[in-house]
């Protein structure tokens, strides 16, 4: 008895019922179509992301570094501390291994040249479904009224004398 008093006193019953009506809350947000769309898209955005990003280093930089000289982009760098080891260093992950310290010149390359890829990417796609969302969009309808010559009065299109006025109107 002295239990219960002091929980309802602190409110527990309140919180034991705002528990599952915020939990239903939650389903029905979790559940509407927006958030699930966006989930989706999130997923595909990052599955897209690594797809771009073998595309850049792949198949996109070997051709521009055999342009420039045999050059591996993901491999320039420059040295600003050296590590325990002494170099030159032959990549990024020997400079790293020995502790050097570096800025990896060609890693953000890679990395731009990706991020205009997706730019472009994205552009495209909304710039179709913006063309298909004009086709979509239905031509406006044929007028159904016309104005009176004389009292400039709507009436319907096939009207030959004007209600308001009476005066006669010429077939159009």
């Amino acid at each position: 008895m002295w239990s219960s008093s002091l929980s309802e006193a602190s409110g527990d019953n309140k919180s034991q019922e705002e528990g599952p009506k915020m939990l239903r809350e939650f389903k029905e947000f979790a559940m509407k179509g927006n958030v699930i769309d966006m989930a989706v898209g999130i997923i595909i955005g990052a599955a897209f992301g690594t797809i771009v990003s073998s595309l850049v280093q792949d198949v996109i930089m070997p051709p521009i570094g055999l342009l420039l000289g045999n050059a591996d982009f993901s491999n320039i760098f420059a040295v600003l501390k050296e590590g325990k080891t002494a170099g030159p260093y032959t990549s990024v992950a020997a400079a790293k291994a020995a502790g050097a310290v570096t800025i990896n010149i060609g890693v953000f390359v890679n990395t731009i040249i990706s991020f205009v890829i997706v730019a472009f990417a994205v552009f495209l796609l909304v710039k179709t479904i913006n063309r298909l969302r004009r086709k979509e969009e239905a031509p406006p309808a044929a007028p159904t009224t016309k104005e009176c010559n004389y009292c400039f009065t709507a009436i319907p299109i096939k009207a030959t004398r004007c209600p308001h006025c009476t005066s006669e109107l010429k077939s159009s």
